[in-house]
């Protein structure tokens, strides 16, 4: 299995872990760190990332030419877009949505996922494409696995946040490649020097570098 999918499926176990702990449960009707997500909505859409890995796993018969990365978030609505925006607010509903069982329901549905994908994912082949339905083309499996990445990596420590407990500590086969990608996408969207700045002159750096 390639790195891309054992670092995936790390991060994958270390958020159904998470969602898994008692304090998410215990602040579950409560706000969360992120504007205008409960609790519930934001476990919700961290475990909704296993369900689009499942999702594309699935042969569809509408595999295309794969863009690249930096095209799949260009492409992206919700990327730049703000919060009311129907993307944005598409996702919101989809978190609640996934989470309406409650939190039990959510991370047994969860480990189920992670349990399929670790056998799924050692035998797919190394040049699989796979379709986005959601989003109309195509990526390589390993690059749509690291957008998934991303995802766990930022929202497990948003949850973490709003639930009072530490940030899962994940390994840097986990850590680099979402740092790496997250540079990548503030440099396409800000420009090098801007980038550059914020990590080493303070005193000129933008307000932001955001990727997103």
């Amino acid at each position: 299995m390639g790195e891309s999918r054992r670092s995936y499926l790390l991060a994958a176990a270390s958020a159904v872990s998470l969602l898994n702990d008692p304090a998410v449960a215990a602040s579950w009707d409560k706000p969360s760190a992120l504007m205008e997500f409960s609790v519930a909505g934001l476990a919700g859409h961290l475990a909704h990332q296993l369900v689009r890995v499942g999702d594309v796993l699935a042969p569809n018969g509408q595999v295309g030419e794969p863009v690249t990365l930096l095209e799949h978030y260009s492409r992206s609505p919700w990327v730049q877009a703000g919060l009311d925006h129907e993307s944005n607010l598409s996702v919101r509903r989809g978190g609640e949505a996934a989470a309406a069982a409650g939190p039990a329901v959510l991370v047994e549905r969860a480990q189920a996922l992670l349990e399929m994908q670790n056998a799924a994912l050692a035998s797919e082949p190394a040049d699989r494409v796979v379709h986005l339905p959601w989003a109309g083309w195509s990526l390589r499996l390993d690059d749509f696995l690291l957008t998934r990445l991303v995802e766990l990596v930022v929202h497990s420590d948003d949850l973490a946040a709003s639930v009072g407990v530490g940030t899962p500590e994940l390994p840097a086969c986990v850590i680099d490649p979402v740092v790496e990608l997250l540079a990548r996408l503030a440099v396409h969207r800000h420009g090098p020097t801007a980038v550059i700045r914020t990590l080493s002159r303070t005193e000129r750096a933008p307000a932001t570098i955001s990727a997103f």
